[in-house]
């Protein structure tokens, strides 16, 4: 019951938060609505993306509000339709990688001795080896990588940066008077680490979920560039990939390589909005200065 309380009462305090932060809302609202084209594609898909069956490379119309590629398709269909795979994978390597990243650096901190020593290890051979290298090997090695190989290879590098700075949180909290008050009490680990330890960090696991998950969609959106992912997928990297194969800049289609383009900038923006906006929970000195009015006293 305690738990749920908990719950409610920080669910709260983030709505009154997103409502107050001006970044926090616009990230909200954009996230929003990526997730509704997300959830209901169909909806905003007026044409069959993969039909090739349009005029080759014509303009802008009513007909299609972003023209067609040099194959037939219609390139805003294809925007709508590459939202669902592009979205997903920052979503799931978020959740993800902010999963592992609290199970690992919270049970090092809290533990302590061998299995600290064991888990900080682990995360720093992760963490200094280079990512984007490695998930070019990784997934060349596999040809024409598909959705999930691709989400397994992004969580798999992404998740040690946010279990360090959990583990370094955690251990600034570990010795608090309310978590010893809570051990004297005989209150379990489990009750300790969620109830007690783990809300105060609620902003900083949520900053850490944004900024993984802003990595995965562009870390994903790159290896479908340059062809490292399943080409004939429906996403924002493979749309960028044919687009550039077929020279879309150099042929009078620029809104074939620029839409996809602008709608992984838009995520971005959303997510690293948030981002920020957390991040000013979690660190009172990255918050704005706000000048208080001093009325004139006549």
């Amino acid at each position: 019951m305690r738990v749920l309380e908990r719950i409610g009462r920080t669910l709260l305090r983030v709505s009154k938060f997103l409502r107050r932060d001006k970044k926090a809302m616009a990230g909200a609202i954009i996230l929003f609505v990526l997730l509704v084209i997300t959830a209901f594609p169909s909806w905003f898909t007026p044409h069959d993306p993969s039909a090739e069956i349009y005029t080759p490379g014509t303009g802008v119309s009513w007909n299609h509000l972003l023209g067609t590629t040099s194959f037939g398709q219609d390139v805003f269909s294809q925007v709508m339709a590459g939202t669902r795979q592009s979205v997903l994978i920052a979503l799931i390597v978020g959740f993800l990688c902010t999963i592992l990243s609290v199970i690992i650096g919270i049970t090092a901190a809290y533990t302590g001795g061998w299995v600290d020593d064991t888990l900080s290890l682990l995360t720093d051979v992760v963490l200094v080896i280079p990512t984007f290298p490695l998930i070019i090997v990784i997934v060349g090695y596999v040809k024409s990588a598909g959705f999930w190989l691709m989400v397994f290879v992004l969580v798999f590098t992404g998740w040690s940066y946010g279990a360090r700075q959990l583990r370094v949180q955690a251990l600034s909290l570990r010795n608090r008077d309310y978590l010893l008050a809570a051990k004297a009490r005989g209150e379990s680990s489990w009750y300790v680490i969620f109830v007690e330890l783990i809300p105060p960090m609620t902003s900083l696991i949520v900053a850490n979920f944004l900024g993984t998950s802003l990595y995965a969609v562009l870390a994903a959106s790159g290896l479908q560039f340059v062809g490292l992912g399943n080409i004939n997928e429906q996403s924002w990297g493979t749309m960028l990939y044919w687009a550039q194969n077929n020279e879309a800049l150099q042929t009078g289609l620029p809104l074939w390589a620029l839409a996809p383009g602008v709608a992984i900038a838009v995520l971005g923006s959303g997510l690293a909005l948030l981002n920020y906006a957390f991040d000013e929970v979690a660190n009172p000195a990255l918050r704005p200065v706000r000048a208080t009015k001093i009325k004139a006293v006549s």
